[in-house]
């Protein structure tokens, strides 16, 4: 009897055991399913995902002077101090090397996860489907909505505004002073750049020059659309429009002054190099004035400290003249691996306080009020100018016109036609018409 009783118990406990296992089986079938019966009945009070903190690298390149170069990295290594996780691998150029190297990085793909990006050149690179829509990143509060609306592109923003920009002359005011020379005024016309040109030619020491001989399309559009004649390029690259008779004025007038020594010589100019101690062209004591942004005067500035003053661009028949409006931003390249944090990254650049602080004015008035407001109490000197610069060309500003997509070689171009005509190699009749020519050959090339 006591054997045939454990028996039957042994049997109870197998049965036990089998549906045991029989329900655990159950079980493990839902958890491979991931989806536990309460989460199937309630999949909204899931819990998000707990974020990571994985490791990135954000590659990153900018042109500028040695002042921006290092205040960003500072701010770069700021970041890294409140983002632990986020380093950076920095390439920093002047303006020409930058715009040199940006097309083959971007024809191989291999363009920074996060890039400076000029409004000259921002519309070429749209083109080409290399920056990324950072319409999603929230400005509200921080820039202006117009202004963010005036920088879309077909309805999309491609690049987050820096600062309040604007474009000037900057020029050595000690020198002309100490020459006799008349200086410049507010309001100022083109009439009376060039008197000066020629007034400066007459009092300053042998070997200085008051102005430079102007090569680049951008410095003849100045002139162009003072004079009430409208910008090279409209309609997205699709209508060109050089117009002759301003073109041969102004070229005859720098022709003039070639030949009276009003100038500097072709080669010394072609051997300038802003922003350069020994061949920036003003910092060097060849040239009184040059043309000059916000965001570019105050490296003028620390090479000549309290002998530059500022002035507007020339104004013409319109009674306007040059720019005033943001034209430096961060864009975000198309082929970056981290676009979030590179995202995340460009607008902790422009609200950061302590990143506003490292940054000052080296790229200009922060576009961001609050930023701009904690920094005025203590502006420096190159700060202060870069301010006087924005006040003085904010009254005769012009739209800024931008180069159209697909004009690169254009402007390569236009350059290097003017270069011939001030080497004296080539005439302005016939700069004009093979410009004009490359021109209406590329607008048409335009679909």
């Amino acid at each position: 009897m006591k054997t045939k009783s454990l028996a039957s118990k042994a049997l109870m406990l197998l049965f036990i055991a089998a549906l045991i296992f029989i329900t655990a089986c159950g079980n493990n079938n839902n958890a491979a399913n991931n989806t536990p019966p309460a989460a199937e009945k309630n999949n909204d009070a899931a819990e998000p995902a707990a974020p990571t903190n994985e490791a990135k690298n954000l590659s990153i390149m900018w042109w500028g002077p040695d002042a921006r170069h290092e205040a960003t990295l500072k701010v770069l290594d700021e970041y890294t101090a409140q983002n632990p996780s986020v380093t950076f691998t920095p390439e920093y150029l002047a303006w020409d090397p930058f715009w040199a190297k940006l097309p083959t990085l971007a024809a191989s793909k291999t363009m920074t996860d996060v890039l400076q990006m000029d409004a000259a050149f921002i519309n070429e690179y749209v083109s080409r489907g290399t920056l990324a829509d950072l319409s999603d990143i929230d400005l509200t509060g921080i820039v202006d909505p117009q202004l963010v609306e005036n920088l879309k592109i077909d309805g999309k923003l491609y690049g987050i505004p820096l600062s309040h920009n604007g474009q000037g002359f900057a020029y050595n005011k000690t020198a002309l002073e100490a020459a006799g020379v008349t200086l410049p005024k507010l309001g100022w016309t083109w009439d009376d750049y060039f008197a000066f040109a020629r007034e400066a030619n007459e009092k300053l020491p042998e070997g200085q020059y008051g102005i430079t001989y102007t090569v680049t399309w951008d410095g003849y559009q100045y002139y162009q659309t003072a004079n009430g004649k409208g910008p090279l390029m409209s309609d997205g690259g699709k209508t060109f429009n050089l117009d002759k008779d301003l073109f041969i004025k102004f070229y005859n007038e720098h022709e003039a002054l070639r030949k009276e020594g009003a100038l500097p010589p072709a080669d010394m100019q072609a051997a300038f190099l802003e922003n350069d101690a020994q061949a920036d062209p003003v910092a060097s004591g060849k040239v009184m004035m040059i043309g000059k942004s916000v965001g570019s005067v105050s490296a003028l500035e620390q090479l000549l400290p309290g002998q530059i003053d500022v002035v507007n661009v020339p104004v013409g028949s319109s009674g306007k003249g040059g720019w005033a409006q943001s034209t430096i931003f961060l864009a975000v390249s198309t082929d970056s691996k981290n676009t979030d944090e590179a995202k995340k990254f460009v607008k902790w650049f422009i609200t950061d306080p302590a990143a506003g602080n490292i940054l000052g004015m080296t790229r200009g008035i922060p576009i961001n009020d609050e930023v701009f407001t904690a920094l005025e109490p203590n502006l420096q000197p190159k700060d202060i100018l870069g301010k006087k610069l924005a006040e003085a060309a904010a009254p005769y500003a012009l739209p800024f016109y931008s180069a159209a997509a697909g004009y690169s070689e254009f402007q390569d171009f236009f350059k290097n036609e003017m270069d011939a005509v001030m080497f004296g190699q080539k005439s302005v009749e016939d700069a004009y018409e093979s410009i004009n020519k490359k021109g209406m050959d590329t607008a048409a090339s335009i679909k």
